[in-house]
């Protein structure tokens, strides 16, 4: 974008409101049907660089995470469709696989007990368990490892999201909910604070 053109969108804000209003209409009567906010296409812009915001189900020139990987037939999209479900499937139980390897990685565990005032003036013996895991540990650099494929997962997924796609945020959602059913079932109720994009 060049500095006339950011000139040209900025002007707006300087213009009294006909003059605004004129240089709208100017604006709209260059842009394609297809940008106008209350417009509805069944696909995507053809190769013109702009990305749609609302939903829409089509197969046509769809654009998929990198400019090269282009959904344009309906077997196309169907295995799309499958690829992105296998995925989201392979995050939710990439999560549950962390957490089971991270509870079975913990194996110095200790007890301390130390004493606290009780009722009466008695003192109470306190056990407390403390669980150790090295730095330089082979599981700690794993953990590391899949952390990083699962927020790159992540983040891969929420972008198929946003290419507003119907079928791929079908696929995405119905994606994670197989693989929560399939992989979580006999999880422990943990909430995680550090989960991305939930």
């Amino acid at each position: 974008m060049n500095v006339n053109t950011c000139l040209e969108f900025l002007k707006p804000l300087f213009l009294p409101q006909t003059e605004f209003e004129r240089h709208i209409k100017r604006i709209h009567q260059h842009l394609p049907l297809h940008t106008h906010p209350t417009s509805y296409s069944a696909t995507p812009p053809p190769a013109t660089g702009v990305t749609p915001m609302t939903f829409y189900f089509g197969f046509k020139n769809v654009e998929l995470l990198f400019s090269g990987l282009v959904i344009n037939t309906a077997g196309e999209m169907a295995g799309a469709f499958v690829a992105v479900f296998l995925l989201a499937m392979f995050y939710e139980g990439l999560k549950i696989a962390r957490e089971s390897l991270l509870r079975k990685s913990q194996v110095s565990i200790r007890y301390n007990s130390m004493p606290v005032p009780g009722p009466n003036g008695t003192i109470l013996m306190e056990t407390h368990k403390t669980v150790g895991q090295q730095m330089l540990s082979f599981p700690h650099l794993l953990q590391t490892v899949l952390h990083i494929i699962q927020v790159v997962i992540s983040y891969f997924l929420m972008l198929i999201f946003m290419t507003y796609n119907g079928y791929l945020c079908i696929a995405v959602a119905a994606g994670a909910g197989m693989g929560y059913f399939l992989f979580s079932w006999k999880k422990a109720v943990v909430v995680d604070i550090t989960e991305h994009c939930h």
